[in-house]
């Protein structure tokens, strides 16, 4: 089973991402994380460099360059997906679908390049308000982390996109250990 955890910038992703991987080994499940971008490959280190300001790329650019880092990791999660893993992923192919649209581009077409990649089974959705995403992370914060409207309207893809079979939306505002459990509880019923 692939689960994505999807939001905005400081919605508790990686902490909940983490949470579940732990909970399915508790569980007595193999489970294992992956975040996306990954920042290890030559693609993710340009993509850092992009968010830093260090490098200047128009937005199809930057998600031509988050697409082929997950494609870059496709075979594995593919080989993960058939070994009967359950694979944790900290961000997917919503992302790019939710930044990509707030910066005008085609959702069809963001889509239709990702169709490729191995479809998640499940994609849970931590909602916050981009303001309440700015508060969390005051300093130190990248390109699209900075801009409380962008996020905005990737909050309104990801919500268009959470209408969709097989998402979960979760209030991503509350505790990280209410928001864990409820996850747990979710994830649990579709085991």
């Amino acid at each position: 089973m692939l689960i994505a955890i999807e939001g905005l910038d400081q919605s508790g992703k990686a902490t909940q991402a983490q949470a579940l991987r732990d909970r399915l080994r508790d569980d007595g499940k193999r489970a294992r994380l992956v975040s996306f971008p990954d920042y290890g490959t030559a693609i993710g280190e340009e993509i850092a460099r992009a968010l830093q300001g260090e490098r200047e790329h128009s937005p199809e650019v930057m998600q031509l360059l988050y697409i082929a880092n997950r494609y870059e990791c496709r075979d594995d999660l593919e080989r993960w997906l058939s070994g009967d893993l359950t694979v944790v992923c900290d961000r997917y192919i919503a992302s790019g679908i939710a930044y990509g649209e707030a910066q005008g581009l085609d959702a069809d077409w963001l889509t239709q390049i990702q169709r490729f990649l191995p479809v998640a089974d499940m994609t849970i959705l931590l909602d916050i308000e981009p303001s309440l995403a700015a508060q969390r992370k005051s300093s130190g914060r990248d390109r699209y982390e900075r801009d409380l409207a962008l996020l905005g309207r990737a909050r309104d893809s990801y919500l268009r996109q959470a209408e969709q079979p097989g998402w979960f939306r979760v209030d991503g505002e509350r505790g990280k250990v209410e928001v864990a459990q409820e996850i747990a509880e979710f994830v649990g019923r579709q085991f």
